[in-house]
């Protein structure tokens, strides 16, 4: 087997009609980089003129060669190119010349067609565009338009949605009004539905207003935070569905607070300023979970207390911090049990000694106390849709930023896997 059949197997050339030359190989500075250079010729009798169609005859003749640098992918770590010359002929039918066409890369193009495969596929990793160039030895606004356009448009069905939703929002692109796009996911399935570029009311009344009445009556329930336009949303276009509070919105409101006290507190207090500056995480920890049993030698009480001594201690100066810290637990614990008997008595007791950001967070239960039981009532929470945003920042934050909102969301589907590949 000729050594130039392992390089044609190397590069996985598919094209019989290229022919490597017997002295094949060089190495070439371009640009102040070491390629590897592959030589070849493409060369076959085509059966017509490709500008006037007309058949192959004595009147269509060689025409000398054309050479292109074709980019491929790299090879031992070197960037790699194919030197291809390619047979032209001279139409003496319609007097004009035409190149040779090879399957290996399209039409006025010098980035061959496995390349921008791998940049495509490579796309659905967590790695940012301009590296994604570098190790393919082409310029970024290349992999961004290989990106836009090797993959199917997503095109969402009108006629139906999930039965159980998430809905939620991101940081988006500055272009965007509000710098805040919309997503909603499948709750059974994980599954993104769609991105909308803006979040404001009017715009996801008009968006879901496309879906047809029978897809939006199959809702039965969406998960939501406490943001109140979502509410209103739901209420005018989803009739048969349940609006739930997600679980983690709630506890975030009551840590919010309890954190917001405890700083009050500290300012406050200049003989345990320091304490309860580090022993905050403590304070904000399930009571459950405190060490009750290990003893440690802490430097701020110059002795060995256990976690739970810790917060008993710095309880004990402020019958405020007390208060809000017992109501937080009860909280978390009514939560955790979906107890609504315990939340009811939660809400209905009071304590003159609450914050008054503890107070601000009762009110607050209080008015989505409807939506807070339907929580107890079903599963579902939007912990599914928090992971999905996760990756979105991380995306975002390995590219320092996107410009165009399309492109961005083109960029999310692909590595959520929700984008195929077109045909080559």
């Amino acid at each position: 087997m000729p050594h130039t059949d392992f390089i044609r197997d190397l590069l996985d050339l598919k094209d019989p009609n290229i022919n490597i030359s017997s002295e094949c190989y060089l190495e070439e500075e371009i640009k102040g980089v070491i390629h590897k250079v592959i030589l070849g010729e493409l060369t076959y009798k085509p059966t017509a003129c490709f500008k006037c169609a007309c058949l192959f005859d004595n009147n269509i003749i060689k025409h000398g060669f054309k050479t292109s640098n074709i980019k491929v992918l790299s090879t031992a770590g070197f960037p790699t190119i194919i030197r291809l010359s390619k047979q032209r002929y001279l139409c003496k039918h319609c007097n004009s010349t035409f190149t040779l066409k090879t399957s290996l890369v399209k039409d006025n193009c010098f980035i061959s067609n496995n390349t921008k495969i791998s940049i495509a596929i490579e796309a659905k990793k967590k790695i940012s565009e301009k590296d994604l160039a570098t190790n393919h030895n082409v310029s970024h606004s290349t992999v961004n338009r290989i990106i836009d356009d090797a993959y199917e448009a997503y095109k969402v069905k009108k006629n139906f949605l999930p039965r159980n939703i998430c809905f939620d929002e991101f940081k988006s692109v500055k272009a965007t009004s509000g710098a805040m796009s919309f997503i909603f996911v499948n709750a059974d399935s994980s599954e993104i539905i769609d991105i909308v570029e803006d979040r404001k009311l009017e715009n996801l009344k008009r968006y879901f207003l496309s879906f047809t009445k029978a897809a939006r009556r199959a809702v039965r329930n969406i998960v939501i935070d406490m943001y109140s336009p979502y509410m209103t949303l739901i209420k005018a276009l989803f009739p048969n569905a349940n609006i739930v509070i997600d679980k983690f919105h709630l506890v975030q409101l009551y840590s919010r607070a309890l954190n917001k006290t405890r700083i009050m507190i500290m300012n406050q207090s200049d003989e345990h300023y320091n304490k309860l500056k580090r022993f905050w995480k403590l304070i904000l920890k399930d009571r459950n979970k405190l060490d009750a049993v290990k003893l440690r030698y802490n430097r701020s009480f110059k002795k060995q207390m256990r976690e739970i001594d810790i917060v008993d201690f710095l309880l004990s100066k402020s019958s405020v911090l007390k208060a809000c810290y017992e109501l937080y637990q009860d909280m978390m614990t009514a939560i955790r049990l979906r107890s609504a008997p315990l939340l009811e008595k939660l809400l209905t007791t009071e304590n003159k000694n609450l914050s008054h950001y503890m107070i601000t967070s009762i009110k607050t239960t209080k008015k989505y106390k409807k939506y807070i039981l339907n929580m107890f009532n079903c599963t579902y929470t939007n912990g599914i849709i928090e992971g999905i945003n996760n990756k979105i920042k991380v995306i975002k934050r390995i590219a320092f930023g996107y410009r165009s909102y399309v492109h961005f969301r083109n960029r999310i589907l692909i590595t959520q896997g929700m984008l195929k590949l077109k045909a080559v």
